[in-house]
């Protein structure tokens, strides 16, 4: 299966299975186009009607071009990874990341937040260190041959529990020496605590902190704000800006939401990399359709307009010398993750849990307070094993509904569980709205390596 889109000036040409990228001439794009369906000498007449400059033999060239590509496995490749996919997602058995609730508290009082005000709906809670090393201690043992395991911490507002934060780092880092592994700890934060010890501990000790911002300042007041209404943007940028010059503007990203209220979002975007962060993020917010600010899909060719909006600037930035990231057009055309986690997916369930500040053990942190999903806690380990086998035996790219025939299927690997869940109440059954978004990032992002290694070349 082969996608093909025009973006940019540029005719792309995606191989779903292989995972090729070809950049063509427009006679190039037409001949592909009808080479699985129709003659050769088909297709000579077409593109001999269209371009009256072609030759008899420049088809021909063109359609031996064409079959040697696809005897190289570069084009109209058969999937060979579906027979293998459950046992591909059996490598995910073993835990490798916690998210550790270490608040469910905030000092904000964002209108979308999905962790009802921080405190999910009532199930408020500061963390004790006791739980937090019962949590590292988990994640050692239940980490079997791995060496490399992630924390992050988050919320709420995770700060709100500095202290414990940095304890539970010189508790990992003495678990480092003593089982051999290798921790990296993140953090998650709206940004109103910051100060000096909150940068220099997390230069030290973070490889990465998320930092949230939702962009221009009367987009962020208008859904972020203090406990007492405020506007919370004037109280955090500045520290935003310390926080990302101290790590050289890397390592981090800011991370930001976009609602009905701020359809135009490239503004958002660009306006945090006018700001100086070369590291940048913004999702849709996922909400109930009756929110005042949720998303429709009415509203998709707008979003996806401004997606393309966003390439095209970032696109311009770049031939200047001055470009920026953008996490969603950040992709890796020759590396990038191995089969398996392109087929297996987000490792929900099977890698990564969240634990709550009580030590409940939940799939993901966007699970935490569905009571259904409560699969142990971190002293007696995986009680509910059916939920946990629900993620082991689905949730990949050939159990959801909507993913065998998806040209970016190994690019987004399924997508996101929760979303799934919180929509249709099977993990399974794809969030529509988010494939079609994520298919037009996909788009956008492959285009922007195309032009980097056209740049590259010249």
């Amino acid at each position: 299966m082969i996608h093909q889109y025009k973006l940019a000036g540029y005719n792309i040409i995606i191989d779903q299975n292989s995972g090729a990228v070809h950049s063509v001439d427009d006679v190039a794009y037409d001949a592909i186009a009808l080479y699985q369906d129709h003659t050769a000498e088909e297709i000579e007449t077409v593109l001999r009607d269209r371009y009256p400059e072609l030759t008899g033999e420049d088809v021909t060239e063109l359609l031996s071009d064409i079959r040697e590509l696809e005897a190289a496995g570069q084009l109209f490749y058969e999937d060979p990874y579906e027979e293998v996919a459950k046992d591909l997602k059996i490598k995910q058995s073993v835990l490798k990341a916690i998210c550790l609730h270490v608040a469910h508290g905030c000092n904000m009082d964002c209108r979308y937040c999905f962790a009802g005000k921080g405190d999910y709906s009532g199930k408020s809670g500061i963390m004790p260190l006791e739980v937090g090393k019962a949590s590292l201690d988990f994640l050692v043992r239940e980490s079997g041959s791995r060496r490399h395991l992630e924390v992050d911490f988050f919320g709420g507002e995770p700060l709100l529990n500095w202290d414990v934060c940095k304890e539970l780092v010189r508790y990992g880092r003495e678990l480092e020496k003593t089982h051999d592994k290798k921790f990296n700890f993140t953090l998650t934060t709206n940004g109103l605590l910051i100060d000096d010890d909150v940068i220099d501990f997390c230069n030290r000790e973070m490889g990465n902190v998320v930092l949230s911002l939702d962009g221009r300042p009367e987009v962020h007041d208008f859904m972020r704000h203090t406990k007492r209404g405020g506007g919370t943007y004037d109280l955090i940028i500045d520290k935003f800006k310390r926080l990302a010059d101290a790590r050289g503007q890397k390592n981090y990203y800011m991370r930001g939401t976009y609602t009905a209220y701020n359809k135009d979002f490239a503004a958002d975007v660009i306006h945090m990399a006018d700001m100086g962060f070369k590291e940048t993020s913004i999702e849709p917010v996922v909400s109930a359709p009756d929110a005042d600010y949720a998303l429709h899909d009415e509203d998709l060719p707008m979003l996806k307009d401004q997606y393309e909006k966003l390439a095209l600037e970032m696109l311009a930035r770049n031939r200047r010398g001055e470009g920026f990231k953008f996490y969603h057009y950040t992709v890796d055309l020759t590396g990038g993750p191995c089969i398996y986690k392109r087929v297996a997916g987000c490792g929900v369930g099977t890698e990564y849990l969240a634990v709550t500040p009580t030590g409940d053990l939940y799939p993901c942190h966007q699970f935490v307070g569905d009571d259904d999903m409560k699969v142990g806690n971190v002293w007696d380990g995986i009680t509910e094993e059916a939920v946990i086998d629900s993620f082991r035996n689905g949730n990949n790219v050939y159990t959801r509904d909507a993913c065998k025939d998806c040209f970016a299927k190994f690019y987004c690997a399924g997508g996101c569980s929760a979303n799934n869940y919180h929509t249709h109440g099977d993990i399974n059954k794809v969030y529509e709205f988010g494939c079609e978004l994520h298919r037009k990032r996909i788009e956008c992002a492959i285009m922007l390596k195309v032009a980097e290694e056209e740049m590259a070349n010249d």
